[in-house]
């Protein structure tokens, strides 16, 4: 399903209503002042940006458990560019969802986001050895198969249970503590949110040929600049074995000297960079700078150099 075109400043999402996503959506002050519409695919969600359908995606780009969502990272990376302005984080716990008068012992298949059953598969296991998994395209439209018969249960968030007409029989399913999920709202290129000294910044990148230390000098790019690096993924490019693109979250704001040099030494030596966006960090935590690193020191060494180009050394 397409958004209408009079709803270009709407937000879309995976749908149907009452996934995870949308109530980390929900999360989002703006949200109230938008029309949020779901949609079946996080690819359908992020064309409908492209396309000016819709003013922005919101998807999941992460799990703790899980790891990265690969089909949001390759979405990201190819097709029409797009930017990452916010990010989300959501705790997520399971609830096993069935229509009213199951009995937890008539449970013989069950559904969910293939996310999920990484995420329960050994309370799965055991408390419903027997019971056959059928992945569904999300959490909600899993509780949805099961309101029509088509399943014994969902794993879905509690709160989607009164939107399908079903009970939970069991709550507060995770087999990690504290999982969380990580979302992102995307949208067309624009200048990123301002600075905040608590900021993300997301770059994918490219090899210009396999050779031993191709990675290592991506690496360094960051790390002689005092850039950290929180999160590195490969992914194929689909042009044969072997070949693979970088994804990579690191701490700072494009406006950060240390960013902004890091990201000039990728293009340097780069086929291709995409910048994906630097926003404020839903943690709020603020990098540790080394020495040489801030913004002052930076530029005291611009000057310096100044000074010694003009004989003023």
């Amino acid at each position: 399903m397409a958004p209408a075109p009079h709803a270009a400043q709407s937000y879309v999402y995976l749908g149907p209503s009452g996934t995870f996503t949308e109530a980390a959506l929900h999360t989002l002050p703006e949200a109230a002042t938008r029309e949020l519409l779901p949609l079946t695919s996080v690819p359908a969600a992020l064309d409908a940006v492209r396309r000016g359908e819709a003013a922005a995606a919101f998807v999941a780009l992460e799990n703790s458990v899980e790891g990265p969502v690969p089909g949001t990272l390759d979405e990201l990376a190819g097709g029409e560019p797009l930017t990452i302005f916010r990010e989300v984080l959501l705790p997520i716990e399971f609830a096993l969802l069935a229509r009213p008068g199951t009995e937890f012992g008539d449970i013989k298949t069950v559904t969910g986001h293939p996310v999920a059953q990484s995420q329960v598969r050994r309370w799965l296991g055991t408390e419903l050895p027997d019971a056959e998994w059928e992945s569904a395209a999300s959490n909600a439209d899993g509780a949805r198969m099961v309101s029509e018969g088509r399943y014994d249960a969902a794993f879905a968030g509690e709160f989607a249970a009164a939107q399908y007409g079903l009970v939970p029989l069991r709550t507060g399913i995770n087999d990690a503590a504290s999982a969380t999920t990580r979302f992102v709202l995307v949208g067309r290129p624009g200048r990123p949110p301002a600075r905040t000294g608590s900021d993300r910044s997301t770059v994918a990148m490219w090899l210009a040929e396999d050779h031993p230390g191709a990675l290592l000098e991506l690496l360094q790019q960051f790390a002689v600049r005092g850039v950290n690096m929180s999160r590195i993924e490969s992914r194929p490019t689909g042009e044969g074995l072997g070949r693979y693109y970088f994804i990579a979250d690191f701490d700072g704001h494009i406006d950060d000297l240390r960013v902004g040099e890091a990201l000039m030494g990728l293009h340097r030596i780069c086929p291709k960079v995409r910048f994906l966006g630097s926003y404020p960090r839903a943690d709020r935590a603020e990098p540790r700078l080394g020495q040489g690193t801030s913004d002052a020191e930076f530029r005291a060494a611009h000057d310096w150099l100044a000074n010694c180009r003009d004989g003023r050394a």
